[in-house]
């Protein structure tokens, strides 16, 4: 017959195997049973009063993997990103708006060491969504927007700017 501190260690175990598996699996899940949904209409106000400085076009910057994958436009105002109403990618955890000098941003490691702008969490995975820009940032010295999933440190997908 097996000691009882033998059963006991292989219960608590399994109870901690359990819930970590379990605490993963709903992190992957709740973007998609929650947000996956969620289409957002921000409409830029003012528009006929703000400078137009650049335009970009998200891509699929892996082609190979096809959970990270984003498209659709994007504008940036003296003061504001705008993420247009064809914009879309796939769902995830805690994805951010990001704006970087560097320009093209082709996989994660082309942000290595560079310095960027977080504009906030993504609200939307498709739709229009507008980003305040923070007093002092000049959209001129960035060349490209980027979503980047802050959970996992992977680029999703990133728009070059073209100056308008």
């Amino acid at each position: 017959m097996k000691p009882l501190w033998k059963y006991l260690a292989v219960f608590v175990g399994g109870g901690l195997l359990g819930t970590g598996a379990g605490f993963a699996a709903a992190i992957f899940a709740y973007p998609y049973i929650f947000l996956a949904d969620v289409v957002a209409n921000e409409q830029v106000t003012n528009a006929e009063r703000r400078v137009v400085t650049a335009r970009g076009t998200f891509i699929h910057a892996d082609p190979a993997d096809p959970v990270h994958y984003g498209k659709g436009g994007v504008t940036v105002y003296g003061d504001a990103v705008h993420l247009a109403a064809d914009f879309e990618v796939g769902p995830g955890p805690k994805y951010h708006v990001y704006l970087v000098p560097k320009a093209p941003i082709a996989r994660s490691g082309d942000l290595a060491g560079e310095k960027f702008v977080d504009l906030g969490r993504l609200r939307a995975f498709k739709g229009s969504q507008l980003y305040e820009l923070p007093a002092g940032v000049a959209p001129a010295d960035y060349g490209s927007v980027v979503i980047w999933c802050e959970a996992f440190g992977v680029l999703i997908s990133p728009a070059s700017l073209i100056r308008s």
